[in-house]
């Protein structure tokens, strides 16, 4: 399966790639594939997006180029590096440094806890003090128009657009050099939704940070350097002119939903 890149041209070498990755699940006696030989490659500050309805895999293809899981086969890239079976130890650190995942399941505040303290919490373990965490996170909610409920406010009963910008800043504050959205949260109209979708875009190519997001609105996804959809596990690419056309089918198999 040929990988889709967001420029064929470009010199510069991804920062994330997957070669010919796929993800089974046993049911029985049955074989369940969920992604089946999916390749693509991202270079630097490119703004992805995948488009897939529900059970396409395309929630297993995001937990995998964040480095949650590893394949059942082939390989995972990230700057240069092979990840495919680095331990679940070094997962986490990934996770804590250079990738940032942002679900609507990450959404897990704790009692009485402040907005300031949420997004400062992200960073807490790297050697900062509390004060300087504090200050980093002051600065990651302004990034994200979100200063206003960044004070003493409560995260508990906060409306769904600033629970995602304190969600995309909690992740900002790392300064990541990937960002993966799986599903941007839900909003109560579509303007809302589409204002956080051009923020994460912007937000990304401030940091200089690598973009994937994935959807099951295509309207959420508008705005992206490259467009793909994925369906029966199995990805598309999108042409220069934008159309999107599938990769021809390898093999046929039972289906898992993501």
């Amino acid at each position: 399966m040929r990988p889709a890149r967001a420029d064929p041209g470009a010199r510069a070498p991804a920062l994330l790639s997957l070669a010919d990755v796929s993800r089974r699940l046993r049911d029985g006696g049955r074989e369940l594939v969920v992604l089946d030989g999916v390749s693509l490659a991202l270079e630097p500050g490119v703004a992805a997006g995948v488009y897939g309805a529900r059970g396409s895999g395309k929630s297993t293809l995001l937990r995998l180029a964040a480095m949650i899981e590893p394949p059942d086969s082939g390989t995972v890239r990230f700057a240069g590096r092979d990840v495919t079976r680095i331990s679940q130890r070094e997962r986490a650190r990934l996770l804590r440094g250079p990738v940032a995942l942002i679900t609507a399941a990450g959404w897990q505040p704790c009692p009485g806890e402040t907005v300031l303290d949420h997004v400062a919490m992200s960073i807490g373990g790297d050697g900062l003090t509390l004060r300087e965490a504090r200050h980093r996170a002051r600065g990651a909610l302004e990034r994200v128009g979100a200063a206003a409920v960044g004070g003493e406010e409560l995260t508990a009963g906060l409306p769904a657009p600033a629970r995602a910008r304190v969600m995309l800043a909690r992740a900002l504050v790392r300064e990541p050099r990937l960002l993966v959205v799986d599903e941007p949260l839900p909003m109560p109209n579509l303007r809302d939704r589409e204002r956080f979708c051009a923020l994460l875009r912007a937000s990304a190519r401030e940091g200089s940070a690598t973009l994937l997001m994935a959807s099951e609105e295509i309207a959420a996804l508008q705005g992206v350097d490259l467009m793909m959809s994925i369906a029966a596990g199995e990805l598309c690419s999108s042409e220069p002119r934008g159309a999107v056309v599938p990769f021809p089918r390898r093999r046929a198999a039972v289906r898992a939903r993501s």
